[in-house]
């Protein structure tokens, strides 16, 4: 047994990350999406697509499909179950609070729950663009650019 609470910790978040990886949530494609964008990291080759159908000023659904790391991957089947039943305001704010973690800006880890498991990133900044490419990606769709972002 481990009695280091921050070992034990570590590994906890190092399943969730894994579990969303294997096995991602919200995957495939919103044939009646009203919002849509697509993400790109040209470092390392993630790609994601992420539709959004909206009911008034919710989301009411929002899935994702592409091609990532593991990081990538986690990070968007995650962000796709917190930002789910959301106004795009309560979006816009988790999205900076998730920002503020990865990057080691502030404290970004008050309300955010399971994404936590991301705060170790902010250690390896080549992998904030990895963690944070969904992210960018919801902001675009979010804003109706609808448009291919890129993490460079």
């Amino acid at each position: 047994m481990n009695d280091d609470p921050i070992g034990s910790l570590s590994e906890l978040y190092q399943e969730v990350i894994l579990d969303h990886y294997r096995k991602p949530r919200n995957f495939g494609t919103l044939a009646d999406a009203d919002r849509r964008a697509e993400g790109h990291n040209p470092l390392c080759g993630d790609r994601i697509a992420l539709q959004i159908r909206m009911k008034g000023d919710a989301i009411e659904d929002v899935r994702f499909s592409g091609k990532g790391c593991a990081i990538s991957t986690a990070s968007a089947s995650m962000m796709t179950d917190a930002v789910k039943g959301k106004s795009r305001a309560e979006a816009e704010a988790l999205f900076e609070k998730f920002h503020a973690l990865v990057t080691g800006g502030g404290n970004g880890k008050a309300g955010l729950g399971k994404l936590e498991a991301f705060g170790g990133v902010s250690e390896f900044p080549i992998r904030v663009k990895c963690a944070s490419l969904a992210w960018h990606t919801l902001k675009a769709a979010l804003e109706g650019s609808g448009e291919t972002i890129s993490t460079e």
